[in-house]
């Protein structure tokens, strides 16, 4: 173990690549500390690596990681498995979840819930699997369950289909904001949880993360666009571009971003990588049309 404040995460010089490609430094020296409480947006352009860097952190094994550690509750998560991080606390919500036919929404949120409870010597007393042994009786799940699907504007027939099969792209986002919701994770990573979401899904969405967050919970917030900042209000916001932080700020930054494009401030701090001078302005998402079923 190393010596961390348990409340707060810290990214020390992570360098990662592609394992088909592990002479090729997607990451490049990322530094950041984020701590309970606060809510940080990571901006860039495509292809900066911000998708990358929320996979690092919960381990996916695509990724290697040259250097660095990733520090969390006196652990270095980088020496953990993706589950023994999500019994630490972490949750990932994934741009573009998967689908798994014939796996009902209530038998995966209360097996993840229940395994999530076994904590991360994994408590033999419970089994995640079976209904009869530890965890989260049926009843007090049910209750959990129809709460926090009512805080997201889901009907109660959502949870007996299968995990996203068919699901439109808001129902996908509001399945993942679902999971959070029954988790309560200490330390959040969503990845561009905007995309491909109309206005009145992004709100629901937005909506449920704003009133998951608390004190005892770090946000690390994935966009490229600065509408989502509209509704999930960062504490900090930092640029990242050819594999680094390259400027953080607060607010003010990404509305500038939302003017100017990443061009200017890119340029400002060195790097001219090619991106276009103008502002952020946010395509018609190719969902948009059904997002908000």
């Amino acid at each position: 173990m190393t010596n961390a404040d348990d409340r707060e995460l810290v990214i020390r010089d992570l360098r990662v690549a592609p394992a088909a490609k592990p002479d090729h430094e997607i990451l490049q020296g990322i530094n950041l500390t984020i701590r309970k409480g606060e809510t940080h947006a990571i901006m860039g352009p495509n292809g900066s690596g911000k998708t990358t860097l929320s996979y690092v952190l919960m381990g996916h094994p695509a990724y290697i990681v040259k250097s660095g550690e990733v520090l969390w509750k006196g652990y270095n998560l980088l020496d953990l498995s993706a589950d023994k991080r999500a019994r630490l606390g972490l949750f990932l919500a994934f741009q573009y979840p998967t689908a798994i036919p014939g796996l009902s929404v209530a038998s995966f949120v209360r097996s993840a819930v229940n395994a999530k409870l076994q904590g991360i010597d994994k408590n033999p007393a419970i089994d995640p699997t079976d209904v009869t042994r530890g965890g989260l009786s049926m009843l007090e799940f049910r209750r959990r369950m129809r709460e926090k699907m009512a805080m997201l504007k889901m009907d109660d027939a959502f949870a007996t289909r299968y995990v996203n099969d068919g699901f439109s792209g808001g129902e996908k986002k509001r399945l993942e904001m679902l999971q959070m919701a029954m988790l309560a994770p200490e330390f959040a990573i969503l990845d561009e949880t905007d995309s491909g979401l109309d206005i009145d899904a992004l709100r629901i969405v937005a909506e449920g993360v704003n009133s998951m967050l608390n004190p005892d919970m770090g946000v690390l917030l994935i966009t490229h666009y600065q509408r989502l900042l509209n509704y999930i209000k960062p504490d900090y916001v930092h640029v990242l571009a050819a594999g680094r932080i390259v400027t953080s700020g607060g607010k003010d930054l990404a509305l500038r971003l939302e003017e100017e494009g990443y061009g200017p401030i890119l340029r400002e701090n060195g790097l001219d990588i090619g991106i276009p001078d103008e502002a952020l302005a946010v395509p018609l998402e190719p969902e948009a049309a059904g997002a908000g079923r």
